[in-house]
């Protein structure tokens, strides 16, 4: 089996940003000047020595009628660390079964012995903001197909990347994803790009390997997307992926490439590969399926009539015999009966739309007493709406005056809980005054008592004594030293001694 690779090449205006990780190229050793180079080739020689006003009517003239729109390329892209660890076993189960075993049991006895928490936490913790992997860009999306076939043979190079050519956008990202789970391991990142064709859009898939890629094409090419619709999965492999801006010269053809134009009935990509492709007298192409469904004789595009017109000198090429006559004489036959069969369609199909339309005309009428008394319905729920919204205004406006009543008393109760407060402080103060004096009368009536208790125990310890002794202590002098006036304890000191004098004195 053989097939032709094709060629992604983004257009995008000058004021439009690049998209990040969109150019790829089969042949890894060139590098991105070189496949730029390679593929402007044709457009810088047909380019040079042009002013820029002819080198824009060129780009224009190539350009034709499409126009640049708003393309979404969104990108899911693999975890590295999970693709490394398959690729690492992917290597191990080619190695031997004993190998293999060792490399199990040493696993097995790392494992056994786990890290704990702090080795656990990674080093460096990466976060982005916003959505990077949707991206937004102005330009246009060209499809070119190699003009060589290529071999599905394994020791064949071709390409580790595929693209989807039409994914109807009735799958989302989230069933996309289901129909290649059995690849995600070998998955390195995946493209979605939705630019203004509507109701589909294109994948491109790269691989870790040209293999995984045969695998995946193998598997996938020709299935449909699910049991419900009619829609398959179209697979070609992409020799690479560019993007250019306009100036450049991104619009003109490209050597040994192809463009594949777009089908305008229903607006996909045409390959003769894929699809059978069918050219009219005005130089239009179609699918083939496609204008089969088309009932006129005329071009879907620019109307013109397929139908060969007679000429006066229509001769026979073998004998030169001119038949004209016959000629017009048939073709106004065939024009007849193809008018009169097209008067009978036209005649069924209006009985057909007449019922139609008068069954619609029922249907509608049927539809208008439906809302009558729908409308009637929803008067007398708005009348019973109405009744209770006036009652919760009136609920709303006693419970803002009881509110308002309710504010004015809490600021009552808030200026006396300060007046209280305030009140409460001052008797605190006072209270605390008094605990003060009165602990120092205390203070003043314990060493008054003291006092006393020492003179009534000296009083009775000298009246135990003997005559003579009571006599020497009547007869006997106490001297007391002046003390510096700067000394603190001694002058408290001296504040004592004259009551001890004073009870000597009282005791004789």
């Amino acid at each position: 089996m053989s097939v032709s690779l094709v060629v992604i090449r983004l257009e995008l205006a000058e004021h439009s940003p690049v998209p990040a990780g969109f150019g790829f190229s089969a042949a890894g050793e060139m590098s991105d000047e070189e496949i730029k180079k390679k593929t402007l080739a044709s457009a810088v020689a047909c380019l040079e020595g042009k002013s820029p006003g002819e080198k824009a009517a060129i780009i224009h003239q190539h350009l034709g009628r499409r126009e640049m729109t708003d393309m979404i390329i969104e990108t899911m892209k693999s975890n590295p660390d999970e693709l490394k660890a398959t690729l690492e076993e992917r290597k191990s189960s080619e190695a031997s079964p004993t190998a293999q075993r060792s490399e199990d049991q040493s696993k097995e006895c790392v494992n056994a012995a786990p890290d704990s928490p702090s080795k656990q936490l990674p080093e460096q913790i990466s976060f982005f903001s916003g959505n990077p992997s949707v991206e937004i860009v102005h330009g246009i999306m060209h499809l070119y197909k190699t003009n060589k076939m290529t071999s599905l043979k394994e020791d064949v190079r071709r390409s580790a990347m595929l693209c989807i050519l039409t994914v109807p956008a009735t799958m989302t990202s989230h069933d996309l994803m289901k129909f290649v789970a059995p690849f995600n391991e070998v998955i390195e990142q995946m493209k979605i790009i939705r630019d203004s064709t509507p109701n589909q859009y294109m994948v491109l898939i790269k691989f870790s390997a040209q293999a995984d890629a045969d695998s995946f094409y193998m598997a996938c090419n020709g299935r449909q997307f699910n049991s419900i619709e009619d829609d398959v999965c179209q697979l070609v492999y992409v020799e690479r992926a560019e993007v250019l801006k306009s100036e450049d010269g991104a619009s003109l053809p490209v050597m040994d490439l192809t463009e594949l134009p777009k089908c305008t009935v229903c607006l996909e990509r045409m390959d003769e590969s894929v699809n059978g492709i069918l050219t009219t007298l005005c130089n239009h192409s179609f699918h083939s399926q496609c204008l089969q469904r088309w009932d006129d004789t005329t071009c879907p595009v620019c109307r013109y009539c397929q139908t060969p017109e007679p000429v006066e000198e229509n001769k026979c090429f073998e004998c030169g015999v001119q038949e004209y006559s016959y000629l017009l004489t048939s073709q106004l036959e065939s024009q007849r009966i193809y008018w009169e069969n097209k008067i009978v369609r036209i005649e069924k199909d209006t009985a057909e739309e007449i019922n139609n339309m008068k069954t619609k005309f029922k249907e509608t009428i049927e539809k208008c007493d439906n809302l009558e008394h729908r409308l009637n319905d929803l008067l007398k729920e708005k009348q019973s709406v109405e009744r209770k919204c006036t009652q919760l205004n009136t609920k709303v406006a006693k419970l803002t005056t009881e509110l308002k009543e309710e504010q004015e008393m809490n600021k009552c109760l808030r200026a006396n809980q300060v007046l209280l407060q305030n009140k409460l402080k001052e008797e605190e103060r006072v209270l605390k005054e008094t605990c003060d004096q009165k602990d120092l009368q205390i203070t003043e009536i314990q060493e008054q008592l003291r006092d006393v208790m020492f003179y009534l125990e000296t009083q009775q310890k000298i009246s135990h004594l003997p005559a003579e002794t009571r006599q020497e202590i009547q007869e006997g002098q106490i001297n007391i030293a002046v003390a510096s006036a700067s000394s603190g304890p001694s002058s408290g000191g001296s504040g004592k001694l004259p009551s001890r004098k004073s009870r000597s004195k009282r005791g004789k």
